[in-house]
């Protein structure tokens, strides 16, 4: 084991030493020179920030589409179970992130350095765009939002500003994206919290007109229904459109961790840390909250799916209303509201650090590397920026069609980056025990892997072919729907291959005994 803490060569640094070398002799702009990101996110900030910046609309809206369509019982077993998947990729890329952490981490940088250059290019790229296409969505949704209360602005104002102050945030240095996130954060798990506890007041019949509903709405109108077709088949066909529509909940929350780690302080010690108080706040949140969603709200509420504006949409405001509580759902929009700003702050910044990672491995323009002197990697933030001006395309009658088109392309590259997570993990299992590495030799380990992440490997690999399987029944196709729901798959594909088409002498998957597993640990080891 000694061997794992000999210096790394120059030549291993994943910072290429050409643009090392270009920064020296740019004298134009020396504030640009590349300097790399810096370790500006604290813990608590961290531990706040991988949660929080998960908690968007999917929570607080979608949330009601799966109730209209399956009912609460299928809701709240389909977020158990993706609770368990996505604890079986957080579990996995942190054992990975905290042994080998690096600055400008991502899953495509382990991608490219762990199973092969052309499935980190791939990986880096679709990250690349769709974490900046989902800066739109969240734009989106906040600005028609807003709409809940009367008013005579145009949505491009609301749209404007909120992308405005997201972009102007993740120009700053990275403490103040961090203290920000912290505070955007607290205030949507605060109000999940304070959510769920009026679940419980209300179980009871503690509100206004003191009905108990205890689990009423189980039985009137149910706890299952049917979709698209009757019967048995109907009711699997409900349970699995919520099990794949509520992913998107979730998505990208595993590798906004590693993200976030590779400008964290300590993070061998720091990511796991997170990553478990992850874990216990994605239970208690979002199981327990699609519990409580069932338990408040009926699912045939005709303003689930039509007839509500905006917020009205959201389980947790009829609910509210229903129980002749007042003001209250109008504090709740503004939540929503700041649920969607804060989500769209964390995938910009996702999105920034992804195509910095691919410029550091050498797989974009090297400009890309290139940080100011705060450590921001501002080319990238600016060219971040330009994907989310998608937002505007809600402007006009198709809106709510351009909505629903970014849910299922986001979810379709999920359940890819999910895969890949897993191929990933399981490839550095191969690598350790190749090399020697035993398992009590990392400093985090899950006792669960790695069955956890075959168990997730098959799951999302049936999600990504069923993402849009309603369409293949009789009426319900549409092109748009077919194409939002599958094309990321031949968009990956065809970078993927691209990649290996340019580079052919790169091996198919790399030999487990020849995977870089020494490059970066000593600098690790002496950060903790």
């Amino acid at each position: 084991m000694a061997a794992l803490e000999e210096e790394p060569k120059e030549a291993d640094s994943p910072i290429p030493t050409e643009v090392q070398d270009e920064s020296n002799a740019t004298e134009e702009v020396p504030e640009l020179a590349v300097r790399g990101t810096k370790r500006g996110i604290k813990s608590r900030q961290a531990q706040m920030l991988v949660i929080g910046g998960t908690i968007g609309t999917g929570l607080f809206v979608s949330t009601g589409q799966a109730l209209a369509i399956s009912g609460p019982a299928f809701l709240f077993v389909a977020y158990l179970i993706i609770c368990f998947l996505v604890y079986g990729i957080v579990t996995a890329m942190t054992e990975v992130g905290a042994y080998i952490p690096v600055q400008g981490m991502s899953v495509a940088y382990y991608g490219n350095r762990i199973v092969s250059p052309s499935l980190g290019f791939a990986l880096g790229w679709m990250y690349w765009y769709i974490w900046g296409l989902s800066v739109a969505y969240e734009i989106t949704a906040a600005a028609v939002v807003i709409n809940y209360w009367p008013n005579t602005v145009p949505v491009a104002v609301w749209i404007t500003i909120m992308l405005v102050v997201i972009v102007v945030l993740n120009f700053l240095p990275v403490k103040f994206y961090g203290e920000s996130e912290f505070w955007f954060a607290s205030v949507k798990v605060f109000a999940i919290i304070g959510l769920l506890i009026l679940s419980v007041v209300l179980f009871f019949g503690g509100g206004p007109d003191h009905t108990r509903l205890g689990f009423w709405y189980w039985q009137d109108p149910g706890a299952t229904k049917e979709y698209l077709v009757g019967g048995a088949g109907g009711r699997f066909c409900a349970f699995l459109f919520t099990l794949i529509y509520s992913c998107f909940s979730f998505n990208f929350s595993p590798e906004l961790i590693i993200i976030a780690a590779g400008e964290m302080q300590s993070p061998r010690k720091n990511l796991p840390r997170a990553a478990m108080h992850f874990m216990w706040r994605l239970a208690l949140f979002y199981a327990l909250g699609a519990l409580a969603i069932g338990v408040i709200c009926r699912s045939d509420e005709p303003a689930l799916t039509n007839g509500g504006k905006g917020a009205a949409a959201s389980p947790w405001v009829i609910a509210i209303k229903n129980a002749g509580i007042h003001g209250l759902d109008s504090v709740i929009n503004a939540v929503i509201i700041t649920s969607a700003w804060s989500s769209g702050n964390s995938v910009l910044y996702m999105s920034s650090r992804s195509l910095y990672s691919l410029a550091v491995a050498g797989n974009a323009p090297r400009a890309f590397a290139r940080c100011n002197k705060h450590g921001v990697p501002v080319y990238a933030v600016a060219a971040s920026s330009l994907l989310s001006l998608f937002a505007y395309l809600n402007i006009g009658t198709v809106s709510g069609i351009v909505f629903n088109w970014f849910i299922s392309i986001i979810n379709t590259a999920a359940f890819i980056s999910w895969t890949c997570c897993c191929l990933i993990y399981l490839q550095f299992r191969k690598a350790c025990a190749a090399q020697g590495i035993a398992k009590s030799d990392l400093p985090y380990s899950s006792v669960l892997q790695p069955w956890a992440a075959w168990v997730a490997l098959v799951a999302f690999c049936i999600f990504g072919l069923l993402n849009g399987f309603s369409v293949f029944f009789p009426g319900q196709f549409t092109a748009s729907s077919f194409l939002t729901s599958y094309i990321g798959i031949p968009a990956f594909l065809l970078i993927y291959f691209g990649h290996r088409i340019s580079a052919k002498s790169d091996p198919w998957v790399r030999v487990p005994g020849s995977v870089d597993l020494k490059t970066e640990l000593a600098y690790a080891l002496a950060d903790e």
